[in-house]
């Protein structure tokens, strides 16, 4: 079914085989270490439960997103991965070298997720001290030398306002046997221009979750573009709606002892300036958004802890409004990660597959 809803899950981190949410594990330095066995298990079992791929992070508090992408990419053999990335940091030419020699390492079994970047605070700290409006600016051009090293002919010239390239060659082609002459390109955010990149440069907009009427409502140009519409957020899936949410209230309870999430993703949240967060986190002044769409973890764990809660029917249900308002493709977070994830691909997206069957 080439209409199909398509179905990624974020990857645990080091340190992660528990129950961690974000915020804790960006305290703990195990996160910032590799655990390949471990997390290559994790793709295997994502490979037999349908799901596509799996999101590396990118950021201080983590391994290398391209580098952890090839180690387990290299013990795998279908998983793909949605590398996150932020542009800026390295320059163009390199960039696309890299991805190019990974391609070559594991068929081409990746994406990116090209943030333009979401803390000054952090964005200084790899020392790029741009504005909001101006990352977005630099990373269209960024894109724009990406995409025609993938897409062109001959070396590349480029002449704009962040960069400059004469001749611009990388003997090492993309190489993937689907054909592909270069990555998928996921543009992050929800800002007019994280979607107006997504328009020239990108395949899919990847925005934080909000109710299926108001996502219709954003992603028109869009789609008139043939380009497709995404979601970042979590869920929890169990036998009853009953069960779901004590699940996740239970979840939310769970803190270690002297660790102040509400007080470190307050912080995190209104020390960023990305339109996504801000917006997620106004939300959550309602417990619930739609009778299945929760924020009660949004103001403690983040924006992309926006929930879908409920029975494996309600989570379907749900997944399947999302589609008609023109949502494709869901990258989903759980806790625990492997055994919400186990949930999702054995209940739910056989339930969704088979509404896709009989409605095609």
């Amino acid at each position: 079914m080439s209409d199909a809803l398509r179905f990624h899950w974020r990857l645990p981190q080091g340190g992660e085989r528990a129950g961690a949410s974000r915020a804790l594990l960006a305290s703990r330095a195990e996160s910032a270490l590799p655990d390949v066995d471990y997390q290559a298990s994790f793709c295997r079992t994502a490979e037999d439960l349908g799901i596509e791929s799996l999101l590396t992070d990118f950021g201080w508090s983590k391994p290398d997103s391209i580098l952890l992408s090839a180690a387990i990419g290299l013990q795998c053999t279908r998983a793909k991965f949605i590398i996150a990335y932020r542009s800026g940091l390295i320059c163009p030419t390199t960039f696309v070298q890299q991805l190019n020699t990974l391609s070559a390492l594991i068929d081409g079994r990746f994406s990116l997720n090209v943030v333009a970047g979401h803390s000054p605070d952090e964005q200084r700290s790899y020392g790029d001290f741009l504005p909001h409006d101006e990352r977005y600016a630099r990373t269209e051009e960024f894109l724009a030398i990406c995409n025609a090293f993938w897409h062109g002919d001959g070396p590349v010239n480029y002449e704009g306002r962040f960069y400059r390239l004469e001749n611009g060659k990388v003997a090492t082609p993309f190489v993937s046997s689907d054909g592909a002459k270069g990555p998928e390109l996921y543009i992050a955010g929800n800002s007019d221009p994280a979607r107006q990149m997504a328009i020239t440069q990108g395949s899919c907009w990847m925005m934080m979750a909000d109710t299926p009427a108001k996502i219709f409502a954003k992603c028109g140009p869009v789609l008139e573009a043939r380009k497709t519409v995404g979601l970042r957020m979590s869920v929890f899936a169990r036998p009853t709606r009953e069960e779901a949410i004590v699940a996740a209230k239970a979840f939310a309870a769970e803190q270690p002892a002297g660790f102040d999430s509400k007080s470190a993703e307050s912080r995190f949240v209104t020390s960023g300036d990305t339109v996504g967060m801000r917006k997620t986190f106004e939300l959550a002044e309602s417990e619930w958004l739609t009778p299945w769409l929760w924020t009660g973890l949004v103001r403690t764990h983040g924006a992309p802890t926006l929930a879908i809660i409920g029975s494996y029917d309600d989570v379907a249900e749900a997944l399947l409004e999302y589609k008609a308002a023109g949502v494709r493709q869901f990258i989903f977070s759980g806790w625990p990660k492997l055994d919400e994830m186990v949930r999702f691909g054995s209940e739910v997206i056989p339930r969704v597959r088979e509404a896709e069957a009989a409605a095609a």
